[in-house]
């Protein structure tokens, strides 16, 4: 496939740095930074000459050249494996002798790699000379040539040579002189001849014959005669020559001999009129093509005008149009300008889409698309009536967190549907760099605009809903942080005049609804969070679960395997079996699955009675045979139930305790073991915990201890609780990573289970932090633990005082369903998750629990 060993951060175009400042000046400065290595490959020219401060592109085609690109340039680690020799091969009427090459090349550094993998390697090479080197001895010549080699053009030297030699003074002189001249017979309002001109006066003396022989017209054999004078006089002298004879040949015909020549980057000669349409010369192209081009920018030109860009737009798209009129199409600024207006004539600059702004049929048509999520809808219905009173409000930035699969993603399609506005997804998963956001500046080879404003190019309006999916999954790297980025895009009072680095202007993001989407908070830069306003979509309930199954996911299924609606029956305890025995997740995404696995089930059984109808009667009418999906066929498809209620086989033993967790995937039960043996009263725990995990067991352990006489654990004579005594505190599923502040309660109750010989209650989860004093702190995630806690089974849920208000968020038919046992002390938590209550901890007037 092809490929470019370049990129936007990579070196700019070598044309682009040849005019604005001097080239030769830059290699010099490069060549005396970094010492010529010892050992250089080699690449061999077969009809060209590259001289020192000169550029060059390359096509390397042979096999040797090939493998040196691949093993050294592709994968290059340092400056030195950058540079190579290029070398002249010798002419077949000389006398070859031992080798094969001049004796004299050129060191070069490889600015750019170009070319193909397919159907076979074809590689392009943008070289910059550096200096002069003599070939030692060549050392290596497989895989690829390799030589010994000497530095001969030493800048500190030719500077001292030129200040002691007097008739290489008088020639420098001379030759700056004649070659000023010629500047000042072209055109000097041509930007290209200018910039010559700025580059000739700032080159240093000992450069000026390879920079002129290089530009000027030259054959051959006599730039070889340049490069093989390693005498800086006599250099001086031959190119003086070529210089002299250029100048007379303009005197005498009146012509200009500059001209730019795209596959090599770099001035050569060309020889037309010089009058007053002198400007085109420089475009390189027949009269048709001029023509062309001409109608292209005035095609552009009118898009402009008609595009209605603001003023502040229109003023530079008008000054880009004037300066692409003067560039010849060679030049890559050209390309660059031309794809920058076709940039600014593509965005919506005033294009919007008009609102609905009915908000009964909004609620009605949110209902239809989603069920539940009714935080969610009422915040959609306050944008819509506050839009419908005031028309320049400005779009909410709003943020859905949740677990995976409760229909994040499918609400911001439905909201913008309910809106009557363009949808477009953005994925943030993955992303690394910052050019991603805001796009990277017009100096960079392949730039182009970030992905808000090709959003807003591909839905051709200024007002759409742009749903940026896994906002908490972004990540740093050396190219910047996207998430600082999106700070400008994501902030109401900002993102009117968000500055992408492309387009270097001003653009309105005001009226864009944002919508981004996250599993977890925790992850999200505090700055970036502070800019949104958070949405909680927590899991879906058994009740809920069903519905859904019932209205959107069976017959989305059904659609999707070819069955008809009427040509299979669930029964209400199969899907309640499917729900509760093969999937246990907050979202839909596994009921789905699973769905589609019974579908399929179904879809074989109608598709071999159609042929066995078809191969009996001819008949080719699908069958309409109804299908009932009852438990046992649930059995036979999906196989034995995946989960089962192991919360009373866990519990029937003591030192075990049922917690409650909160992951990014919704709420989870959570089993803590506690046992004890003889040893020295270390405590150890497993189970990939982490270090906030770890210091709850630590306070509870040092809780219990603290407390162990008051409350009869131990007898009046030990000294100790766990003197003499190891224990081992155990969280089950351990490649699973565990950490947070909510499993204190759950651990001082299974370590109050182990050394009372009493098992906790097998319908009792707890949740809660304690400290040291014995107090419950509050706790988050509530919400997604009591729906755990009632999709496990779970009939009591012990939980911080400070926590009821949470409960509120609670559907009503599943606080019908549990009792909650609000505690504010861990006395309190270990009397209720006992039977019968604590027998050694009597706390007056303590009820067993409240129906909320």
């Amino acid at each position: 496939m092809p490929f470019q060993n370049s990129s936007p951060k990579g070196p700019p175009d070598v044309l682009a740095s040849c005019l604005s400042q001097p080239t030769t000046e830059t290699s010099a400065k490069m060549a005396a930074k970094a010492d010529l290595p010892r050992k250089i490959p080699l690449l061999i020219l077969d009809d060209k000459v590259l001289l020192p401060g000169s550029s060059m592109r390359i096509a390397v085609r042979d096999a040797a050249s090939i493998r040196m690109i691949d093993s050294r340039l592709l994968r290059r680690d340092s400056l030195r494996s950058v540079l190579i020799g290029v070398v002249p091969r010798k002419s077949k009427s000389e006398d070859s002798g031992s080798s094969f090459l001049k004796t004299v090349g050129t060191a070069a550094v490889v600015i750019q790699v170009t070319g193909t993998n397919w159907p076979k390697p074809l590689y392009t090479l943008l070289v910059t000379g550096l200096c002069r080197f003599s070939i030692d001895g060549i050392v290596q010549a497989e895989p690829y040539l390799l030589a010994d080699v000497t530095q001969l053009d030493l800048p500190s030297k030719q500077e001292a040579e030129l200040k002691r030699n007097a008739e290489l003074a008088s020639l420098a002189v001379e030759f700056r002189l004649i070659a000023s001249e010629i500047v000042d017979m072209l055109d000097g309002k041509i930007p290209v001849i200018a910039r010559l001109k700025e580059m000739l006066t700032a080159l240093p003396d000992y450069n000026l014959p390879d920079t002129l022989a290089s530009i000027i017209k030259a054959s051959f054999d006599e730039k070889l005669e340049v490069l093989n004078a390693t005498d800086l006089v006599e250099r001086f002298k031959k190119a003086l020559h070529l210089l002299k004879r250029q100048q007379e040949a303009i005197k005498a015909n009146g012509t200009t001999v500059v001209k730019v020549n795209q596959s090599s980057s770099r001035l050569k000669p060309l020889s037309k009129k010089f009058g007053s349409g002198s400007k085109k010369l420089y475009r390189n192209l027949s009269d048709d093509d001029d023509n062309d081009d001409e109608d292209d920018i005035e095609e552009l030109e009118r898009k402009i005008k008609a595009a209605q860009l603001p003023e502040h737009a229109q003023r530079v798209a008008m000054k880009e149009i004037k300066r692409l009129k003067k560039t010849p199409p060679q030049f890559p600024e050209h390309a660059t300008s031309r794809n920058y207006l076709e940039w600014m004539i593509d965005l919506p600059w005033s294009k919007e889409t008009k609102d609905k702004l009915d908000i009964a049929q909004a609620r009605r048509d949110l209902d239809t698309d989603h069920y539940g999520l009714e935080k969610l809808k009422k915040r959609v219905i306050e944008y819509l009536a506050v839009r419908k009173l005031k028309n320049n409000l400005k779009g909410p930035i709003l943020c859905f967190v949740g677990p995976p699969g409760v229909g994040k993603t499918s609400v911001g399609r439905s909201v913008a549907n309910t809106l009557g506005r363009e949808f477009h997804r953005i994925s943030l998963g993955g992303i690394c760099d910052q050019s991603d956001i805001r796009g990277h500046r017009r100096t960079y080879v392949g730039s182009m605009p970030g992905r808000i404003l090709n959003a807003l190019k591909a839905v051709a309006v200024k007002n759409p809903v742009i749903l940026l999916d896994e906002v908490d999954k972004l990540s740093k790297s050396l190219h910047g942080d996207p998430a600082a980025a999106l700070l400008e895009v994501l902030d109401p009072e900002q993102n009117w005049n968000f500055v992408d680095h492309y387009l270097n202007m001003p653009f309105d993001l005001s009226q864009v609804l944002f919508i981004a989407t996250a599993n977890s908070v925790s992850t999200i830069p505090p700055a970036l969070l502070d800019r949104m306003e958070l949405i909680q979509v927590p899991g879906y309930t058994l009740e809920e679960k069903m519905a859904i199954a019932s209205r959107h996911l069976i017959p989305k299924q059904l659609k999707a395997h070819g069955l008809d609606v009427g040509s299979i029956e669930f029964e209400t305890q199969s899907i309640k079996d499917i729900i509760s025995h093969y999937t246990r997740e907050a979202g839909v995404r596994s009921l789905e699955r699973k769905l589609g696995a019974v579908c399929r089930a179904v879809a074989v059984k109608v598709a071999e009675s159609s042929m066995a109808a078809e191969k009996s009667s001819g008949n080719t009418q699908v069958n309409t045979e109804q299908h009932v999906i009852s438990k046992e066929v649930v059995e036979r498809v999906l196989g034995p139930p995946v989960f089962e209620s192991e919360v009373a086989q866990r519990l029937s033993v003591p030192g075990v305790a049922t917690g409650l967790a909160w992951t990014s995937n919704g709420g989870e039960i959570m089993f803590i073991e506690a046992t004890r043996m003889g040893g020295e009263g270390q405590l150890t725990l497993t189970g990939q915990l982490g270090d906030v995990m770890k210091e709850s067991a630590q306070l509870a352990l040092s809780w219990l201890r603290s407390h162990a006489v008051e409350y009869g654990l131990t007898s009046d004579h030990e000294v100790d609780l766990v003197e003499r005594t190891d224990i081992h505190v155990h969280f089950p599923a351990g490649a699973v990573g565990k950490d947070g502040p909510s499993a204190g309660v759950a651990i001082a109750v299974a370590l109050v289970s182990l050394f009372s010989g009493q098992c906790t209650r097998s319908d009792t989860a707890m949740t809660g932090e304690i400290t040291l004093r014995g107090l419950v702190l509050p706790v988050g995630g509530i919400k997604e633990k009591v729906l755990a806690a009632h999709r496990a089974g779970i009939k009591r849920v012990i939980l911080p005082k400070r926590n009821e208000k949470d409960l509120l968020e609670i559907p009503d038919n599943v606080k019908s369903q549990l009792d909650f046992l609000p505690v504010s002390q861990v006395e309190e938590a270990i009397h209720v998750a006992f039977q019968d209550g604590s027998p050694f901890i009597r706390i007056p007037g303590l009820l067993g629990g409240s129906k909320l």
